[in-house]
């Protein structure tokens, strides 16, 4: 594959419209137009109208992306752009279908190939982007397999053994709620606004861990996850605590959800490290912002003498193109791309 190979990536999977410029793995531009503020009413994403703002702010984001990578090139637009990439599952099914139809359609226009990107997997691989000036979290340590990742977002909850790019292991994944749904349920049942997840994350900063809660699934010698149950004790709680409710109450009840919901997240992260005996762990997804998770990641690695590696800024962290255009880097590498672009589809249950 010839050098300074160029995709533009677009992700549309939930409620973030995003498009990236990558080369070579380096993240020339990305771009993130949030939706959050229009679906705060409805407390959560509204698939439809995300369908709709997605159509809104599609061109424009693109056209963004296309502008700021701009400084690293000599002539500007597609025609420095060798390939496209498109998160086609999983997600939300009419919001995927929107980046779906306009890579197809820039696809036919300027006749550039297309690779099909696993959301999920981009999430593990954000980890393994670079800036402009090349330098990441991976540009001095060497990728040292086999590689643990633990991916949290508000739809999934996974552990997968990275055997190598494009070889994955899917060995734990959520049986109901992931991470960061139970985060934003439970900061509804608070009624701390959407989304939750970052106000108890801050909450708890200051909060003491004084609420019983169960650590959910802590004995159930599998590497899957569940939060329903702990959703559930956090609703029965509630109900008997007496109202109002002051700030210190506010705090110390995010700091005790937040303590056992890294405590099942952790005891699965170990039983894995026993079981597989990796040799680097990979922390991706929304929910790694989470403080306490990260530190929490590091305490049980450090155990086994395995370092953790994180995306090297916080954009990398929740929903974003520039995984998406890293990960289809990789892909390009081994020479997979869409063979039949016009039977390209969105994959809303994808898995690894």
């Amino acid at each position: 594959m010839k050098k300074n190979f160029t995709i533009l990536a677009i992700d549309t999977s939930c409620d973030d419209t995003c498009a990236a410029v990558v080369c070579d793995g380096r993240v020339l531009a990305n771009i993130i137009a949030s939706q959050v503020e229009f679906h705060k009413p409805y407390g959560g994403v509204y698939p439809m109208l995300a369908k709709r703002k997605h159509q809104e702010f599609i061109e424009p984001t693109i056209a963004e992306a296309l502008r700021r990578a701009q400084v690293f090139w000599r002539r500007p637009g597609l025609r420095q752009i060798d390939a496209l990439a498109i998160t086609v599952g999983p997600g939300l099914a009419p919001a995927l279908e929107v980046g779906i139809a306009k890579i197809k359609e820039l696809a036919k226009q300027h006749k550039k190939p297309v690779i099909a990107v696993n959301h999920m997997e981009g999430h593990l691989l954000s980890s393994f982007a670079r800036n402009s000036q090349g330098q990441g979290v991976f540009s001095k340590t060497k990728p040292l397999f086999p590689i643990l990742g633990l991916l949290v977002s508000g739809g999934h909850t996974q552990l997968v053994l990275m055997k190598n790019f494009g070889k994955y292991q899917l060995l734990g994944e959520t049986l109901d709620d992931a991470a960061g749904e139970a985060f934003d349920k439970v900061a509804k049942m608070l009624g701390l606004g959407y989304p939750g997840g970052p106000i108890i994350s801050e909450l708890a900063k200051t909060g003491r861990s004084i609420y019983d809660l169960p650590v959910a699934m802590a004995g159930s010698g599998d590497l899957n996850f569940s939060f329903s149950g702990l959703k559930t004790a956090c609703l029965y709680k509630l109900q008997k605590l007496p109202k109002p409710w002051d700030k210190r109450f506010y705090s110390d009840f995010s700091a005790s959800f937040e303590k056992v919901l890294v405590a099942a997240l952790m005891i699965k992260l170990e039983k894995a490290i026993e079981q597989y005996r990796p040799k680097q762990i990979v922390l991706g997804g929304g929910v790694i912002n989470n403080k306490w998770l990260r530190e929490s990641a590091r305490g049980v690695a450090k155990k086994y003498g395995i370092r953790v590696f994180q995306p090297y800024h916080k954009n990398l962290f929740t929903d974003n193109a520039a995984m998406v255009g890293v990960c289809a880097w990789y892909q390009a590498q081994r020479n997979d791309f869409v063979k039949n672009i016009e039977a390209l589809d969105r994959q809303p249950n994808l898995n690894f």
